[in-house]
C-alpha cells in the first residue's frame, strides 16, 4: 500500500515538474521574435495558455514585464506542496 502512495506522489511530482518546464519554455519564447508562430510555439501555447490565462486576469504586468508565468509556476509549486501533504495525510489514514 505504501508503494502505491509513493508511486502516486512520484507521478504527481513529475507531472508538475514537466508542466512547470513547459510554462518556462513558453515564457522564454518571448525573447525570440516570431517564436510563437513556429510549430514549437504553437504546441507550447496550446499547452500553456489555458493555465496562464487564469493569471492574466489579475493584470500582473508591471512596465514591460508580465509576471503571469512566474505566478503560474509558483502556484503550481503550491499545488504540488499541498497535494503531497494531502497524499501523506491520506496514506496515514489508510495505513492504520
Amino acid at each position: 500500500m505504501i508503494q502505491l502512495f509513493q508511486f502516486i506522489a512520484t507521478v504527481f511530482t513529475r507531472v508538475i515538474e514537466v508542466y512547470s518546464f513547459i510554462l518556462l519554455a513558453y515564457a522564454l519564447l518571448s525573447w525570440f521574435p516570431g517564436a510563437y508562430r513556429t510549430r514549437l510555439g504553437d504546441i507550447l501555447g496550446r499547452l500553456a495558455e489555458p493555465y496562464i490565462s487564469i493569471f492574466r486576469r489579475f493584470n500582473l504586468t508591471f512596465g514591460m514585464m508580465d509576471f503571469s508565468v512566474a505566478v503560474a509556476i509558483l502556484s503550481l509549486q503550491l499545488i504540488q506542496m499541498l497535494g503531497l501533504r494531502l497524499l501523506g495525510f491520506l496514506m496515514v489514514l489508510f495505513i492504520r
